[in-house]
């Protein structure tokens, strides 16, 4: 069996994988202010490719994301049982995260968060002089994701020179804008490239609905909805000042407000 890789200097190594280069990007970012001893020795984007890199440079740990192409995370846990520690990156509901919990399974949420990924670590410290646990049985209790599972739980959005995370809490509506579609959130606006159409089967539909062919609104931002002098209805929002026209055809929507 493959011994955990060390620097000379004795520090923990760690393989990355994330199918999601924003996402892996920031871990490594937060990696280093919250754990700057640790070494990012691969980094990998599909399933086969994070196999690889651990039968390669045998890290002491692996941040392992549930959803990959090619070999899922839990399917790469399996094979990896026993030959370093795993943290799952995830976007799991309660349900599962409670299942994560029962089993002892570390795990760090999306978007990543400094106080949570600090708790990681700290377990991690504790763990790195034991032998890594064997997940194979502890997984049996996860049940994989279900297509209810897989909505969208944040958006990477440009805003100006930069990218940032938005999760989908934080939006108040999408709106076509040419070739882009405009986010709106109570105190930004950024550009992404995904259509109105890709987004409404994207989003969970209990939180969003497309009220006309070029825009989609969060149930949750609608203060009121207005009915005019022509008899349209137009939606006014909690935390911006303008409105959003709803189309004739997705008036029925509302019938019941």
């Amino acid at each position: 069996m493959s011994q955990p890789a060390r620097n000379p200097d004795g520090a923990p190594t760690a393989v990355i994988a994330e199918d999601e280069p924003l996402l892996a990007t920031e871990l490594c970012n937060q990696l280093a202010s919250l754990w700057p001893q640790l070494r990012i020795v691969g980094k990998a984007t599909d399933g086969v490719s994070a196999l690889h890199a651990i039968e390669r440079f045998a890290p002491t740990i692996a941040f392992v994301d549930i959803h990959m192409p090619e070999l899922s995370g839990l399917d790469l846990a399996r094979q990896i049982a026993g030959r370093c520690h795993v943290v799952f990156i995830t976007a799991f509901d309660q349900h599962a995260l409670e299942a994560f919990e029962a089993g002892a399974i570390d795990y760090v949420l999306k978007p990543f968060t400094p106080v949570r990924l600090l708790t990681t670590i700290q377990r991690l410290k504790a763990r790195l002089a034991e032998t890594p646990r064997d997940l194979s049985k502890l997984l049996d209790g996860v049940e994989r994701p279900t297509a209810a599972h897989q909505y969208l739980q944040w958006i990477s959005a440009a805003r100006g020179a930069a990218t940032r995370l938005i999760t989908v809490e934080e939006i108040l509506y999408f709106k076509a804008d040419n070739k882009y579609t405009l986010v709106a959130t109570a105190d930004s606006e950024s550009l992404i490239r995904k259509t109105i159409k890709e987004l409404v089967d994207e989003l969970d539909p209990s939180m969003f609905w497309q009220v006309h062919r070029s825009a989609v609104v969060n149930l949750n931002a609608i203060e009121s909805v207005v009915r005019t002098d022509s008899g349209t209805l137009t939606l006014r929002l909690k935390s911006r000042p303008e409105t959003l026209p709803v189309a004739e055809s997705y008036n029925h929507l509302f019938r019941q407000m």
